[in-house]
């Protein structure tokens, strides 16, 4: 009986965390938002047990921060950590992108990245920031999907770019998005086309455009 409720919480805690997590990718929850449990535990029919475990891990993926007698709040980057995350991010990515074009004819790979991407060749314009997020994490998780790099795809995981997105979205216009979604199409190409070297210089130019968004982004909108 006791393993059996123990398995029943970690379901619902597990299920907390999804629910949270898609939140938070899709815009539900802004940077700096106070998740008040009172709320949460009603919306989703649980205790204040379940939900604590699910804010802590949350707060171990870098997505929430708990403060003493405060609360749980949707994190929120400071410029100087965004601007790092960014660095890092391009080092790894350049990585994969190149290893993806390398790899775009082996175990399936064309049909599953063709596959994840499909969203990009739409031509409809992109009107939703929750939308367009979801798109742009799918298109580069696909790449990282097929470079064949566990490691790498878990240190990329690790870069809270759901939080930085959140951010942008801020400040990110309808232009932006469809340069963006441009920018991912010559990617997407070069990939499948098997040149490394266009595929590399592509990313950097594409995540170079967005580091000048974060450097131009008004400093009231990152934590102090």
């Amino acid at each position: 009986m006791v393993a059996n409720g123990s398995a029943a919480r970690g379901g619902t805690v597990d299920r907390l965390v999804e629910h949270l997590r898609d939140g938070i990718i899709n815009s539900r929850y802004a940077p700096g938002q106070r998740l008040i449990e009172a709320d949460l535990t009603r919306e989703m029919g649980v205790s204040r047990g379940p939900l604590r475990e699910a804010f802590r891990r949350l707060a171990a993926e870098g997505l929430l921060e708990i403060v003493p007698n405060r609360g749980a709040f949707v994190r929120r980057l400071s410029f100087r950590e965004m601007t790092e995350l960014f660095q890092i991010r391009t080092a790894l990515e350049a990585l994969a992108v190149r290893s993806a074009a390398l790899a775009i004819d082996e175990d399936g790979n064309r049909a599953r990245f063709e596959a994840a991407i499909a969203p990009i060749w739409n031509e409809a314009p992109r009107l939703s920031g929750a939308a367009y997020h979801e798109e742009n994490r799918l298109f580069h998780q696909a790449i990282f999907d097929i470079c064949g790099n566990i490691q790498l795809t878990e240190l990329a995981r690790q870069l809270q770019l759901p939080l930085i997105m959140l951010q942008l979205s801020g400040v990110m216009t309808g232009d932006m998005y469809a340069d963006s979604v441009l920018e991912h199409r010559e990617i997407a190409q070069a990939i499948l086309n098997g040149d490394p070297d266009a595929s590399e210089k592509a990313l950097r130019r594409h995540l170079d455009r967005a580091a000048k968004i974060v450097e131009d982004m008004p400093r009231t909108i990152f934590r102090s």
